[in-house]
């Protein structure tokens, strides 16, 4: 019973660490459940999906994360862009700047 407790606990554990960074709570919580030690390390290790640069799919116009080969959302293939559109990260840090900036004026 002590071993599922501290298995919880590894799980938890992995699922908002992952979540933070931007992913899934529920798959980070069960890889950290199942492998706990392993799976927490590459939970902590595992990059920062808001700092990913994106881009927009020309058959549906969803935002989706520059290194999707396939649209989520309608399937549609896509190439390499031209350009990229900023960081959710990088959004939200200019968002926060300009309203410092405002409240200042």
């Amino acid at each position: 019973m002590a071993f599922l407790v501290i298995l919880f606990f590894f799980g938890l554990a992995g699922g908002v660490v992952g979540r933070i960074k931007g992913s899934s709570f529920f798959i980070w919580f069960l890889v950290s459940f199942c492998v706990p030690v392993i799976g927490l390390a590459c939970a902590l290790l595992y990059r920062w999906d808001n700092n990913e640069l994106r881009r927009e799919c020309p058959g549906c116009g969803k935002v989706v994360k520059l290194h999707d080969a396939l649209c989520t959302s309608c399937g549609t293939e896509l190439e390499f862009p031209e350009t990229a559109i900023a960081s959710e990260a990088q959004v939200a840090a200019a968002r926060r700047t300009r309203a410092a900036a405002s409240h200042q004026a």
